[in-house]
C-alpha cells in the first residue's frame, strides 16, 4: 500500500501543508540512548525544495532534537490526516542545526511567521519520501492552535529566555551537546 517519492511531489507538498501538525523523531548514537519524538505546530515548516525542509525549532523544556542531529543527523518527520482521507508521510533524512550564531541564521529564520521564543532552525536533506495508509489514525477535528508558547514566553520575558536555554537545553538527557552558551 505504501509508496516511495524521488520528491515531494506538488501533490504531497499540498497536503504536508494542509495538517495542522506532524512529529519529528531522532535517536542518539548510542544504543542505551533514549529515542525522542517531539510535536510540532504554529506553522513551523517550510519546503524548501522538493528534496530539503526545514522547521522553526521553538524553545522548549529539553533539546534532544538539537542533540541528536549534531551528533549524527539522522532525523524524521511524520505526517498523518486527521481529517480527509487517510494517510501518513514520513520524510526520513539528515539534519542540520542552524543557530543565532550560524551565519545563516536570519536567512533561515525570514522563512517563518515571527515567533516569540525561536531557538533553532532544523533543516532536512531528504534520503527517504514515503507514504502509508494511516487507516488506524483517528478522524479529530482541528480547533485552533494554541498560544500557551507565546504567553508563555512573554511571561519569561526576552531578555530571561537565553538563561532559560542556558539551564535547559545545553545538553540531551543523555548528556550530548546541544546548546553552548552562543546559541542560547
Amino acid at each position: 500500500m505504501g509508496k516511495l517519492y524521488e520528491i515531494i511531489t506538488p501533490e504531497l507538498s499540498a497536503w504536508m501543508t494542509q495538517q495542522h501538525m506532524f512529529f519529528v523523531a531522532s535517536a542518539p548514537l548510542t544504543g542505551d540512548g533514549h529515542v525522542n519524538t517531539s510535536p510540532k505546530g504554529l506553522d513551523c515548516l517550510r519546503i524548501v525544495t522538493p528534496r530539503q525542509v526545514a522547521y522553526l525549532d521553538v524553545t522548549g523544556s529539553g533539546a534532544e532534537t538539537i542533540a541528536h542531529v549534531r551528533e549524527n543527523g539522522r532525523i524524521v518527520l511524520m505526517f498523518f490526516a486527521f481529517s480527509g482521507p487517510p494517510k501518513i508521510v514520513r520524510l526520513h533524512g539528515r539534519g542540520t542545526v542552524v543557530t543565532k550564531t550560524s551565519p545563516d541564521w536570519t536567512n533561515w529564520c525570514s522563512k517563518f511567521p515571527s515567533h516569540a521564543a525561536p531557538r533553532s532552525v532544523i533543516v532536512v536533506d531528504l534520503t527517504r519520501i514515503s507514504d502509508s495508509c494511516g487507516y488506524a489514525v483517528p478522524r479529530m477535528d482541528f480547533k485552533e492552535d494554541r498560544d500557551a508558547m507565546a504567553r508563555w514566553a512573554a511571561t519569561k520575558g526576552t531578555a530571561a529566555l537565553p538563561s532559560y536555554r542556558l539551564d535547559k537545553n545545553t545538553r540531551s538527557i543523555d548528556g550530548l551537546i546541544a546548546l553552548d552558551e552562543g546559541d542560547a
